[in-house]
């Protein structure tokens, strides 16, 4: 038996990748890291190149960068993908702004709300930035929920 140099496990012999930590073994390359949320190798660069701005819009201005979106090229899985979670974006923020609004009475909901609507603002930020670098990533908060898959 081997022991891993990276966090000590102990491994079988011949074994090229850690089981714990995925570092390789006996000179062989670590394991890549694959993010299951990033779809970039899902579309064409064409087609991401082509409709990058339109899908900026989509985070930018909110629903009606979404409604320019629609209007403008329909047709692009890369738009169409970014109109999705812009969309999943629009609507929890709405969700939460009606709930702010009718449990206004409550102290916590209305705090609690700000802070959701806080975080929706830096994660359509991040999906702005991710798309100036041609990237398709689910955003972080949005990607659990289920409707418009």
């Amino acid at each position: 038996m081997a022991f891993c140099p990276n966090c000590g496990a102990q491994v079988e012999d011949g074994v090229a990748f850690c089981p714990q930590c995925g570092t390789g073994l006996n000179g062989a390359a670590p394991m890549p890291v694959i993010d299951i949320y990033d779809h970039t190798m899902e579309f064409h660069p064409q087609d991401i190149s082509d409709n990058k701005v339109y899908a900026m819009l989509c985070y930018l201005m909110g629903t009606i960068g979404i409604i320019i979106a629609l209007l403008a090229s329909a047709e692009s899985p890369y738009l169409k993908f970014h109109i999705r979670q812009a969309v999943k974006i629009s609507v929890t923020s709405m969700l939460t702004w009606i709930a702010a609004v009718v449990l206004c009475w409550t102290i916590i909901v209305p705090i609690a709300a700000l802070v959701l609507i806080a975080a929706l603002f830096v994660i359509r930020i991040i999906s702005f930035f991710q798309i100036c670098g041609g990237r398709a990533v689910e955003p972080a908060i949005v990607r659990s929920l289920n409707f418009l898959r």
